[in-house]
């Protein structure tokens, strides 16, 4: 049980300093840096029209993912986005054009209650660090690694690309049997895919 503890204590302290170089990074850094991930991310992610692409409303000092996300509808994508349904679940509901967003928990915004919640195939994964094997640290409360989980037992087997910034990569995550990898993570640099 020592273990775990220290895992989580390791990692807690990676997801402090990570999330502090974020929130370090001004602003107009961010948006050019959100912009340079979007020309990427449209330029090198392909999907099938009618796939499910989840991904996130910004928070906090959190990549802008939303011209990522409006070219990927061009291209033909269903969006859908995260919503907080209890203390360990999250679901995505389908992001429509000129539907409300509303308070979703969190600090987020998303699709009302009455939005199609989908089973996403291509997951923009929000993170507070990375390290070069493609694991990665959330924000501490597991969310999406539940929600990976239960896509997974039901036979939904999504791509995961991280979304980052490069100042959040760590020299190594630790990992517990339950973290899932990412395939790939989608920097300011570019798209680095994962063995």
């Amino acid at each position: 049980m020592q273990h775990l503890s220290s895992i989580k204590q390791l990692k807690k302290k990676l997801r402090l300093e990570a999330l502090g170089r974020r929130d370090a990074l001004p602003v107009d850094y961010r948006i050019d840096a959100s912009l340079r991930i979007a020309d990427t991310g449209t330029a090198s992610l392909t999907f099938a029209p009618g796939t499910s692409v989840s991904g996130f409303w910004p928070i906090r000092s959190e990549v802008d993912l939303r011209p990522l996300l409006f070219h990927m509808r061009e291209k033909g994508a269903r969006l859908c986005l995260p919503v907080i349904i209890d203390k360990r679940t999250i679901l995505f509901r389908e992001l429509v054009r000129g539907a409300p967003l509303v308070e979703t928990g969190f600090g987020t915004i998303g699709p009302p209650e009455d939005a199609a919640v989908l089973d996403p195939s291509l997951m923009l994964v929000p993170l507070a660090a990375f390290d070069e094997r493609g694991h990665r640290i959330g924000y501490g409360a597991g969310y999406y690694d539940r929600a990976i989980a239960r896509l997974k037992d039901a036979c939904v087997n999504p791509r995961l690309i991280g979304v980052a910034f490069n100042c959040q990569e760590v020299e190594v995550v630790p990992d517990e049997p339950h973290d899932v990898p990412l395939e790939a993570i989608l920097t300011e640099s570019g798209l680095r895919s994962f063995d």
